[in-house]
């Protein structure tokens, strides 16, 4: 078994790269960076985190003002 596929067997490219489930919940993360920002705690990265509802399963995307919607299409694919 190829790690990372759909683990149904429809032969859709779209939903979760892990399980092939279509729900996505969209939260957002701040980190620091590195040097005085880190030694002083202020929060210079931002990013979006795209989860799959069923699994868990989660990818980041540095926030550029992008809509929610937008990144969940590119995580469903």
């Amino acid at each position: 078994m190829v790690p990372n596929t759909p683990s149904d067997d429809s032969d859709s490219d779209s939903g979760c790269p892990k399980c092939g489930h279509t729900g996505t919940d969209v939260g957002r993360i701040s980190t620091t960076g590195g040097g005085i920002s880190k030694m002083f705690d202020v929060q210079t990265n931002e990013f979006r985190v795209v989860s799959c509802t069923n699994c868990g399963y989660s990818e980041l995307y540095r926030d550029t003002g992008s809509a929610a919607s937008d990144l969940a299409d590119i995580f469903l694919g």
